[in-house]
């Protein structure tokens, strides 16, 4: 399982690798590499999937540079870090902490 630090030790833009769909995303979403990489900088695990293929990922919640929660996937290997996806957790699934999932209401 990774630690935040793992992401740190290689947090440059010329060491993320953004997947088709994470730039289409970023994209519709607003969000910049420069966001992705403050929200590793300053940010936390708070999930991980260690079944994920090819490599185990993990969910980070961080800050934008202009100060917005942002939830970023992402997994890596020795160099380089994969952006998987990025998008501002919203408070329908997300307590406010915006580190805990809610729960879902059977109907």
């Amino acid at each position: 399982m990774y630690t935040i630090e793992d992401f740190r030790k290689i947090n440059k833009s010329e060491n993320i690798v953004i997947s088709l769909h994470g730039q289409l995303r970023l994209n519709e979403r607003n969000i910049t590499v420069d966001d992705v990489m403050n929200a590793i900088d300053n940010g936390e695990i708070i999930e991980q999937y260690p079944t994920d293929f090819p490599f185990p990922s993990c969910l980070i919640l961080g800050l934008s540079i202009n100060g917005v929660y942002i939830h970023i996937v992402v997994s890596m290997n020795d160099d380089k870090i994969y952006l998987i996806t990025a998008y501002v957790p919203n408070s329908d699934k997300w307590e406010n902490d915006m580190k805990t999932r809610r729960q879902e209401v059977k109907k």
